[in-house]
């Protein structure tokens, strides 16, 4: 049995009811989370042109673009909001999975649900969970590096099971649907590397071949049966193999939603751990950036690789965005991170370039090649003395939680920080109502409050 069937019968046997107050808790919370994220998406370079490359691709009024309120075909509406959600590496991720779980499926979900209709509250949040299920299983399991950009991979999973089962397929529908979005599966690391755009409009794609994927296997079109374990299934080919271990047969029982992590800055999750430690540094010591003589950062490999490159002047804001060397200097400088600090203009600051000029990432011996901790920066200062920590848990994360203060400022910043903005108003009812989601009656009507 190829593993796509456990995942179609753990979907199928799945409801509302299945999920523990822990997973019903840790989805509401990720929803309302990648919702603020996509606002603020609404700011980030390149949104017009998107907007106007999908308006190229068909008309239609099924679902709509987060923010401007364009209204599209679901499949291009859940393009835009998947790339909108993850423009601004502000999304949500699952880090021993690597993959950041809620962006793919909640776009495509949310698209196709404006498009039915009448989708309450819980049958999103089940839809979410699913596929948050499915894209962390298959991420776990992988036993290698990341050698496809796997958010986009294993999303293009987790959002056709998620639509699957907002639309009612039959255990055949799901597997044939995965199917035909396996076809489509794909995504390049070499994004990440540049710092390419291209690295959210892969979260893109993998919104909208979903919604393909579910329509053609709604109207009988078929595939390949073994695409998780075959010859050339997901895990052979996509991934380098892979262990399931106890994954398939914790399904149902862990929900992986529970274990996903927030992110405090609008950067590479790969970025936090260092960042982190230079927080708690500044705090412990009362450090000033103009003290700072160099930092040193010992990481696991996955992060070397991930973000370890060296900062320019000329760095785009999505390079900039997974440069540690960049985001260490802007925390040390500014004591955060925020969205502005990846505008072009500030990212050629003299003085935080002259300072991420002076940080070196340097690769530890952890053998995990998918380990984003523990972390140790080790800060020398003008007066000789070099104080250092070590982080284990990066903020967000499940064992070192964002209160709820600190992600309902997150989000009204992020609404706040839209272009336009959303108002205090929407963003406060968006709030209310994604506080209660379990009880909306149809989730379409959230979006008026995204729309400015």
């Amino acid at each position: 049995m190829d593993a796509i069937e456990i995942f179609a019968d753990h979907v199928l046997r799945s409801d509302f009811d299945s999920l523990p107050p822990d997973a019903v808790g840790a989805t509401r919370t990720f929803i309302q989370d990648s919702l603020g994220v996509g606002i603020v998406g609404s700011a980030a370079p390149q949104v017009d042109e998107m907007r106007r490359a999908a308006a190229l691709w068909g008309a239609g009024d099924d679902a709509r673009v987060w923010v401007s309120g364009e209204s599209l075909p679901a499949p291009s509406a859940a393009f835009l909001n998947a790339f909108l959600t993850h423009n601004s590496e502000f999304d949500c991720v699952h880090e021993p999975a690597v993959v950041h779980c809620v962006t793919v499926v909640l776009a495509a979900c949310m698209a196709v649900a404006e498009r039915h209709g009448g989708v309450s509250g819980r049958a999103l949040m089940v839809a979410v969970a699913l596929g948050v299920d499915i894209a962390c299983v298959l991420g776990v399991a992988a036993k290698s590096g990341l050698r496809f950009f796997r958010p986009a991979t294993a999303g293009t999973f987790a959002a056709t099971m998620g639509i699957g089962k907002i639309c009612g397929f039959d255990r055949d529908q799901l597997i044939r649907a995965c199917s035909i979005a396996y076809g489509q599966v794909g995504g390049t690391m070499q994004a990440h590397a540049e710092g390419s755009s291209l690295l959210a409009v892969q979260m893109g794609f993998a919104a909208r071949n979903a919604v393909m994927a579910c329509d053609l296997a709604a109207e009988g079109i078929f595939g390949p049966r073994e695409i998780i374990e075959g010859e050339f299934g997901y895990l052979n080919l996509i991934e380098n193999g892979y262990d399931f271990a106890d994954l398939l047969t914790n399904l149902g029982k862990t929900w992986q939603i529970t274990e996903v992590a927030h992110k405090p800055f609008p950067s590479g999750r790969a970025t936090h751990g260092v960042v982190d430690c230079c927080l708690r540094l500044m705090r412990d010591h009362g450090l000033k950036a103009e003290n700072v003589v160099s930092v040193v950062c010992d990481v696991p490999p996955l992060i070397h690789q991930l973000v370890g490159r060296p900062p320019s002047q000329r760095m785009t804001p999505n390079y900039a965005r997974l440069c540690s060397a960049y985001t260490v200097a802007c925390a040390l400088a500014h004591g955060t991170i925020d969205v502005a600090h990846f505008w072009p203009g500030n990212i050629a600051n003299d003085t935080i370039q002259d300072l991420a000029k002076r940080v070196k990432i340097r690769i530890d011996d952890n053998p995990d090649p998918n380990a984003l901790t523990p972390v140790t920066v080790s800060i020398a200062l003008k007066d000789g003395a070099n104080v250092s920590t070590t982080c284990e848990f990066v903020l967000g994360n499940p064992q070192n939680p964002l209160d709820r203060e600190a992600h309902l400022a997150k989000f009204r910043q992020n609404c706040a920080s839209a272009r336009p903005v959303v108002s205090e108003s929407q963003a406060e009812a968006l709030i209310s109502r994604t506080d209660d989601l379990e009880n909306e009656r149809d989730v379409a009507t959230l979006v008026d409050l995204m729309i400015t």
